[in-house]
Formats: C-alpha cells, structure tokens, sequence
C-alpha cells in the first residue's frame, strides 16, 4: 500500500491510496468542515465518502510530467512508465499549480 497526503495551496485536502490495485481518494474531515475549501479538481468534487477507481485518476495522472521532463524522470530511476503512482510521488512534490504530492513515508520522518 502506497499513500500521498495531496495538498492544496499548502492546506492538506486529503489523502490518495494505491492498494491491490485499486486508487482511493479521500478529502481531509478537516478540510471538508472549513466552508473555504475548493476541491482539489472539478472531476472530484467536494464530498465524504471516497473517491474509488482501478485506474489512477485523471487529475492525478494529468500532474505527472510529459515529454523531456518526464524521459529526465525515467533514466535516472527505475520506476516504469507504467508505475504512474511512483511516477506522481517522485515528480509532484513540487509541481506547478496550487496542488502538491507529498509521500506519507516521507512525512513520517518529522518531513
């Protein structure tokens, strides 16, 4: 099981998950309560319950990086295009735009 906390302008929004082969995505209880919040995309409105797909979802797979960026990503790791999950936590840390992919392995650490 692999999980990214995905912020939004810095603010926790929730918490994506990769498990069995399943991708969830699930907005922050806090995050919900505060009336400012925007949903992180328009395909994945503000709601409770979890968002669920065998595919990773197009908002997120839409972050990850296309072209020379991305061949820059594939030769100097040895994660597969394929793995589109590695991919989004290697590249989107930092990406441009007011969303940020963050490891909860790295935050572990006191990150």
């Amino acid at each position: 099981m692999r999980q990214a906390e995905i912020y939004r302008k810095g603010i926790l929004a929730g918490v994506l998950t990769e498990d069995s082969g399943e991708y969830r995505f699930c907005y922050d209880d806090s995050y919900l309560q505060n009336e400012d919040s925007q949903p992180v995309s328009l395909t994945l409105p503000l709601r409770k319950e979890a968002y669920v797909s065998p595919v990773l979802f197009a908002f997120f797979d839409g972050l990850i990086p296309e072209g020379w960026l991305l061949d820059v990503a594939l030769r100097n790791t040895d994660i597969s295009i394929l793995d589109r999950m590695s991919l989004l936590l290697l590249c989107c840390k930092e990406c441009i735009g007011s969303i940020s992919v963050v490891s909860v392995s790295d935050n572990e650490g006191g990150v």
